[in-house]
């Protein structure tokens, strides 16, 4: 009949089902890989420094990726037939990548993890605004989830033991007047680092997701900051006091390993928002840090606060929320 507008009908319910379960799975799958890499990288980091650590870890990606977008002819095909904008576009990502990696790592260095951790992890909420503002629509049963799970994020990143300790317990005087303690003790240390590496990562995502994997795909914005990472680290080595020397002994397979977790977890994300799915992916993504506390307490035997499990507790439920 002219005039009658076109339903939704099943076979679309079902695509769309099927879109969000791959931003589901390729969200969780990235947290995985992230979380494992950020807990090898502990050790990196101690025997390299975070710059000489950033700059190692680029290459089995770089290699692996260039000879697969070569031997497949992706990357020709797709330098061929697009302009040059999303290039451009790719290549602020990468630079805002790299500055935002070297962020978070200095807030790490500087600041207190109680602290900075959360701020950095808060990343998601910067992208899930920038994507809201650039026309994404997810139903309130997804955004209670993604609330659900930011929530549950800064709560697994954050430590109130010495808040319990001075107190005896926890409760919201106590955990306030730590939190306070905090802002003055490290205000302008680490928590400026942490702001400064959650925007940029925020924005990072922003920009894959819109402007680079429509158009290129998802593993071509991989290789892409795996090729400009160690260029401009080398470029600015002199300028920031650090030398690129070769590390020796067995601290090479804890760079493989760092390496390739870190290199999957990208692609996953991509291959997330290449599926048009940029917010769901983005918040899933961020349980890295998640991943990592339990990594530690499960091999490290780090004791888990009653706020962090709570916390995971709280992610699940988010989890389960997003997924229906």
């Amino acid at each position: 009949m002219a005039g009658a507008k076109c339903m939704p009908g099943p076979t679309d319910d079902l695509l769309n089902d099927r879109i969000v379960s791959m931003g589901i799975l390729f969200g969780l799958t990235t947290a995985l890989f992230w979380g494992a890499g950020d807990f090898l990288a502990r050790y990196v980091t101690h025997a390299l420094g975070t710059y000489r650590t950033l700059f190692f870890i680029q290459f089995i990606g770089l290699f692996s990726l260039g000879i697969y977008l070569l031997g497949t002819g992706e990357l020709q095909h797709v330098a061929s037939v697009t302009s040059w904008q999303p290039w451009l576009w790719a290549v602020l990502a990468a630079l805002l990548n790299i500055a935002s990696t070297l962020a978070l790592y200095r807030a790490f260095e500087v600041g207190s993890l109680m602290l900075v951790s959360p701020i950095a992890a808060s990343y998601a909420a910067v992208t899930i605004i920038l994507a809201f503002l650039s026309g994404e629509v997810l139903t309130q049963t997804h955004d209670a989830g993604i609330a659900l799970v930011l929530l549950g994020i800064i709560v697994v990143s954050t430590s109130f033991e010495a808040a319990g300790k001075s107190t005896g317990a926890l409760n919201p005087e106590s955990m306030l007047r730590n939190l306070l303690f905090v802002l003055k003790k490290d205000a302008r240390r680490g928590v400026g680092w942490a702001i400064v590496a959650a925007l940029g990562y925020g924005i990072t995502f922003w920009i894959l997701g819109f402007r680079v994997t429509p158009t290129l795909g998802s593993i071509i914005p991989v290789w892409l900051i795996r090729m400009m990472t160690p260029c401009v680290l080398v470029a600015c080595a002199p300028f920031a006091q650090q030398k690129l020397t070769l590390p020796q002994g067995r601290v090479w397979w804890l760079i493989v390993g760092v390496s390739v977790f870190d290199t999957v977890a990208y692609i996953t994300y991509t291959l997330g928002l290449a599926q048009g799915q940029i917010s769901l992916t983005t918040i899933l993504s961020s349980l890295y840090s998640a991943v990592t506390v339990l990594l530690a307490w499960i091999f490290l035997r780090e004791r888990l606060q009653r706020s962090q499990w709570l916390g995971i507790g709280v992610i699940f439920a988010g989890i389960a929320l997003v997924n229906l």
